[in-house]
């Protein structure tokens, strides 16, 4: 019979994860010269890490997000593999640079509302443009929480969230 982890030891886990991460980060940060704080976070049962800095202008870090979050994303990849090599086990960390990520969640709650809106107002399905996993699940959760459900379509680089009425 096996038994499930408690909360404590995952929540221990996911902490350990996130000083992994963070340990990785640093030395990445000083190799690159750039400034930044790493915030570590246990969030939706993955560990959640964020590299700040105290200059809300900081431009170097928002370039370290590169264009549309592309750099974050290999960042991310990278950084799971660091922990994974540690720990032997593959991580979900989520990672965010200078509030991209979170900015970007903002926005594509809005674009998720807009899309439920119109699925419900027409009673068809309204397909959406290709999007990372990130900003997939980021819809998904919006369209749950409005009642309606969505499903991912397509192959990678193509895929895409359909929003359906209930």
């Amino acid at each position: 019979m096996t038994t499930q982890p408690d909360a404590a030891s995952s929540t221990s886990r996911l902490e350990e994860e996130g000083e992994i991460a963070a340990d990785y980060l640093e030395e990445l940060l000083d190799i690159a010269d750039l400034d930044g704080d790493i915030d570590i976070d246990v969030d939706h049962g993955r560990a959640a890490v964020e590299i700040v800095s105290e200059d809300a202008a900081d431009r170097s870090l928002r370039r370290l997000a590169g264009r549309d979050g592309e750099v974050l994303d290999a960042l991310q990849e990278l950084t799971r593999l660091a922990v994974q090599a540690k720990t032997g086990e593959r991580s979900r960390l989520m990672l965010d640079i200078a509030g991209y990520r979170a900015a970007r969640r903002e926005a594509l709650t809005a674009v998720a509302n807009d899309a439920v809106a119109r699925a419900k107002e027409s009673g068809s399905p309204v397909s959406l443009e290709p999007m990372n996993p990130f900003e997939r699940k980021v819809i998904h959760d919006a369209v749950a929480a409005a009642g309606l459900v969505s499903d991912s379509e397509g192959v990678e680089p193509h895929r895409y969230v359909v929003v359906r009425p209930a």
